[in-house]
């Protein structure tokens, strides 16, 4: 699915299954997206300020240059995700579940 530069701005994607999903340079700010499952999608340059991806599976999905500012990744599963760096997650939060890869740390929620 490409939902390149789409604006989803406070969509609930909630338990969605979007796998391979490609929303680079969208606009997913406020999205709510807890449980979600999105394996190897790409959300390269997409603006995701104060989204909420709590419990969601992120493995091999790509995050170069997304916004990150505020967003809640408590339990996602991140540990095969690329693109991203320490600066980025600085501005987001998880908690003792949310795995990350190497050596990359997140603020506490």
């Amino acid at each position: 699915l490409n939902l390149s530069g789409s604006r989803l701005r406070q969509a609930d994607l909630s338990l969605a299954v979007m796998n391979r999903t490609r929303f680079s340079s969208a606009d997913l700010r406020d999205v709510e997206a807890y449980g979600g499952v999105f394996s190897s999608s790409n959300f390269n340059r997409a603006d995701l300020t104060n989204a909420s991806f709590v419990d969601a599976y992120l493995e091999g999905s790509s995050f170069s240059g997304a916004t990150l500012t505020g967003t809640n990744f408590s339990g996602a599963q991140l540990a095969r995700a690329t693109g991203l760096i320490q600066s980025q997650l600085n501005r987001a939060c998880g908690d003792a579940a949310t795995t990350l890869p190497g050596s990359l740390r997140i603020p506490a929620c």
